[in-house]
């Protein structure tokens, strides 16, 4: 069966469950649900590495199920829409909360961004800790559902100094590639990019940013940039154009549970079930996984508890979902002979947000797309590499403001630690941690505000800051490969156990993680099908 078949054949069931409000889906029959289950093969999780893997272990014939904490985003609310916008924010934005936690906290030291929600089980979670905020993707599809879309490869210098493990060649020749098809990258037509309104806002920055003496770099996306063209044409019903992005996008976007996961479910022998989260798992005497899960419904309620046994486990449920139920089970004695390095070099992939502000004359654009397009790359500077976003404001009015997520290669590294007293992980990282990032950013900045005359935006952070490194979108670390793990994601001292999300990244890629993420899970799974099963 060919792979466009599967993803039709994988897309018809995750819509007919939407449908009927099912929370188990799968084109075969379903995996029996009783107190106990036994499968093959379990993959935590849904986001890249998961569903990676999950359509990898489908397609070689392995009975697998996928267990994912949020609900599948398939069907329609009373307003006619999946997803909210970022404007009228409402009970779907947000993971159990009762106000939404946006990156920009104001607009002229004005909460006009944020509102009161009631709990629910939204698409978007800012996991919050001492010193640094993690936005995390709660859904099927788990970040592509909320993230900007932009599909980076680093540069083949930057992978060989990330992950000096892991031999360049195959990953540039093969797995980048095949990630990038797979994942619906596309970039612009450029012609377009240069008439349109709504990259207004980009053109302006590289124009700033062009005075200062720096390049700009088209970055392919995995929205659709020809339905954003017709977006913009009036022929189509608006999404990136109509201030879509950090709480899901209705229309366009190539997210997980349009691309990987409806593939997997196509091969037959992989079953999706949702609204499951997994608390704790252990290893039985014959070497079996068995895993401890509560089903919630979208209030919050528990549900039910179950255990699944299966004889191959897979992590992919972020750097910190993956690394709290390793840690857990070190920590409690269920899994006693896990790394001492577990939990360590974690990072924010050097994440500093900031806003210029613009000259009366130099307008941004009422109507910005949320996908950004274009990004300041100064990466090859010694001393300050920066890969610098252009990042939109898509308030519906105009703001003189321009947003960019500089994305630096800052050295420091955190942790993250089990708290029994809380059962749950407690991320280790100083706010001072984050300097090294601010002055990267700021040196490129600096001088695109001395080249046009602008400075810094300091109303967008709730304070008076005209830098924001206190949260990310890009959690990097704690189950390092190499370290924590083999080369191939397999985690050191237990059989069949294995990591395939960020985690297995040291804090940083120096761009946007997630087609690495995806390129790894690619190159692990095929080792492990090969050698493990």
């Amino acid at each position: 069966m060919t792979l466009s078949r599967r993803r039709m054949l994988g897309l018809t069931a995750l819509n007919a469950a939407a449908a009927l409000g099912l929370t188990t889906v799968s084109t075969r029959g379903a995996v029996a649900a009783g107190r106990r289950t036994t499968v093959p093969a379990v993959v935590i999780g849904s986001g890249y590495g998961a569903a990676t893997t999950a359509l990898r272990l489908g397609s070689a014939g392995v009975p697998t199920l996928m267990l994912e904490m949020g609900r599948l985003w398939d069907t329609a609310g009373a307003d006619g829409s999946i997803f909210c916008d970022m404007l009228r924010p409402d009970h779907r934005s947000s993971w159990f909360r009762t106000r939404t936690e946006a990156p920009l906290a104001s607009i002229l030291w004005l909460d006009l961004v944020n509102r009161e929600v009631k709990p629910y089980a939204g698409v978007l979670d800012r996991m919050h800790f001492d010193e640094m905020d993690v936005y995390v993707g709660r859904g099927v599809g788990g970040g592509s559902l909320v993230n900007g879309g932009m599909a980076v490869t680093p540069e083949r210098d930057d992978f060989a100094r990330i992950l000096p493990g892991v031999d360049p060649e195959p990953m540039y020749r093969r797995y980048y590639p095949l990630a990038n098809r797979m994942l619906g990258a596309n970039s612009p037509d450029p012609a377009w990019f240069e008439d349109t309104d709504c990259y207004a806002y980009a053109r302006l920055s590289r124009r700033h940013a062009e005075r200062a003496g720096f390049g700009t770099t088209f970055v392919p996306n995995v929205y659709d940039f020809d339905y954003m063209r017709r977006e913009a044409a009036g022929e189509v019903p608006k999404s990136a154009l109509a201030s879509e992005v950090i709480y899901g996008n209705d229309h366009g976007k190539r997210s997980l549970d349009k691309s990987y996961i409806p593939a997997a479910l196509g091969t037959g022998n992989v079953t999706l079930q949702t609204l499951t989260r997994v608390t704790s798992f252990r290893q039985e005497a014959d070497g079996t996984y068995v895993l401890t899960t509560e089903r919630i419904d979208e209030l919050g309620e528990v549900r039910g508890t179950a255990e699944i046994a299966c004889e191959h486990l897979f992590l992919g449920a972020g750097s910190l979902g993956s690394t709290e139920l390793l840690l857990r089970a070190r920590d409690t004695g269920a899994l006693p002979d896990l790394p001492a390095g577990l939990g360590e070099k974690w990072g924010p992939n050097g994440n500093v947000m900031l806003g210029r502000a613009n000259h009366p004359w130099d307008t941004t654009g009422l109507v910005q797309s949320g996908m950004p397009a274009l990004g300041i790359d100064n990466r090859h500077d010694p001393d300050n590499p920066v890969f610098a976003e252009i990042a939109p404001v898509p308030a519906g009015i105009e703001t003189w403001a321009s947003l960019y997520l500089a994305i630096t290669r800052n050295p420091e590294r955190g942790r993250i630690e089990y708290d029994a007293a809380t059962d749950s992980a407690r991320l280790r990282w100083r706010e001072a941690q984050g300097q090294p990032s601010i002055d990267a950013a700021k040196a490129v900045f600096d001088r695109i505000n001395q080249a046009n005359g602008t400075a810094y935006r300091h109303d967008l952070f709730g304070d008076t800051r005209a830098f924001e490194n206190r949260f990310t979108y890009h959690p990097l670390g704690g189950c390092v490969l190499g370290d924590v793990t083999d080369a191939y994601g397999r985690v050191r001292g237990y059989r069949n156990l294995y990591v395939t999300d960020g985690s297995l990244i040291p804090g940083s890629t120096g761009v946007n993680p997630f087609v690495t993420i995806t390129a790894l899970a690619e190159r692990n799974a095929e080792r492990v099908l090969a050698e493990d099963f």
